[in-house]
């Protein structure tokens, strides 16, 4: 438990930073605070870990059956308290909100499926799952996108991350009709966002050993708002001379990502761009169905999918993929430090995938979630037997 206390609460001091000097000035004194704050925190903890769920919507529910199982079987000791928060299944409403948010800031960890946005407009711009998100101020999205050995797709061997702001941007609900036919939506873009998320992009690649990263944007033509964002990775990128930094205008980007995928290795980007990034690299790797995300703050960690489908159209039918929702499931087991029932859980999805005896739809095959989860169980072993 000591590692998850280190990680949040350096993350916390990192983005409490108000300028690059202050960044320097972090060092060990922060990461000797996480430590003794961390060994605070163990004395705490017994048993079970508590997670929040949200299913979600769309197949959602049926994804978190599928980690519930798996969960059951390879003896996770998580708790999942579930709650459920829909637009669409009119299971949405302040109290309910609240009920999340609630469970979520005394967890600090959750898992979630996809909030469904409906498109229509009845008073409110700013949807369920955007107003959860900038409560517990989830800034930073992550989406690993990685080839999986045994599936074979148009590019193999990918291995590239994308790092999103999500808290302002384009996804501002901001808008208003200043005459009539004529929609104003304001695009809001922040030094101190722009810093954090440029720092938090480094601080991963520094982490994580990878050489690069790849600033996207538009600053061409949105030359103050976008401009503002590049200035800031600009300036960032300054304090990691280890690490290679480049620049890229986002139409040109997502040509490069289908030509030449791999020429990336971190990229970080402003809200609008990230999301339609992220899909676009899923479906580099095999779809949304295969591709784990997640979400964090100075607190909060929030594991999800990467490409954010409800896939409406396979409620019930038992074809859902839970690879995606299995991989995250697992990145947040080693969130908490289960480094044991994380790499077990990844080995077992990783393994079926490699057979290739049992595939869902979506993957070219006529497997049902029900035998992709039994077949997971199936290959669960000791990690490392």
């Amino acid at each position: 438990m000591a590692a998850l206390g280190g990680v949040r609460w350096l993350t916390r001091a990192l983005v409490a930073a108000p300028n690059p000097g202050a960044w320097r000035s972090l060092g060990t004194s922060a990461v000797a605070h996480a430590a003794s704050r961390s060994q605070a925190e163990d004395v705490r903890v017994e048993g079970a870990f508590p997670v929040t769920m949200l299913p979600g919507d769309g197949v959602g529910p049926e994804l978190m059956h599928a980690v519930k199982e798996v969960f059951k079987a390879a003896s996770v000791p998580v708790e999942f308290q579930e709650h459920h928060l829909s637009e669409v299944q009119n299971m949405a409403s302040e109290e309910k909100l609240e009920q999340v948010l609630s469970s979520m800031k005394e967890n600090k960890v959750a898992i979630i499926g996809k909030i469904h946005t409906p498109m229509e407009y009845k008073g409110e711009l700013a949807s369920y799952d955007m107003r959860l998100r900038r409560k517990l101020d989830l800034f930073a999205n992550v989406v690993h996108v990685k080839s999986l050995p045994g599936y074979k797709t148009r590019h193999n061997n990918l291995d590239l991350v994308i790092i999103r702001e999500q808290t302002e941007g384009e996804y501002s609900s901001l808008e208003h009709e200043s005459a009539r036919g004529v929609i104003e939506c304001l695009k809001i873009v922040t030094r101190t966002k722009s810093q954090r998320i440029a720092k938090f992009a480094f601080d991963y690649a520094t982490k994580k050993g990878r050489s690069k990263v790849t600033a996207v944007h538009k600053a061409n033509i949105m030359k103050l708002g976008d401009g503002l964002f590049l200035q800031c990775c600009e300036e960032v990128a300054e304090l990691y001379p280890k690490i290679k930094f480049e620049t890229m205008i986002i139409d040109n980007c997502c040509m490069q990502l289908v030509q030449n995928p791999y020429q990336f290795d971190v990229l970080v980007m402003p809200n609008l761009y990230g999301n339609i990034i992220d899909n676009l690299a899923a479906g580099l790797v095999g779809g949304a169905g295969v591709v784990p995300g997640e979400s964090y703050s100075a607190e909060y960690a929030v594991f999800e999918t990467g490409a954010r489908h409800p896939f409406a159209q396979a409620v019930g039918r038992n074809i859902a993929n839970p690879t995606a929702m299995l991989l995250s499931a697992s990145n947040m087991l080693r969130h908490l430090n289960l480094e044991y029932h994380s790499n077990m859980i990844a080995d077992a999805v990783k393994k079926v995938i490699k057979v290739g005896k049992v595939r869902t739809r979506d993957m070219g095959g006529y497997s049902t979630t029900t035998d992709f989860i039994k077949s997971v169980i199936g290959h669960l072993h000791p990690y490392g037997g």
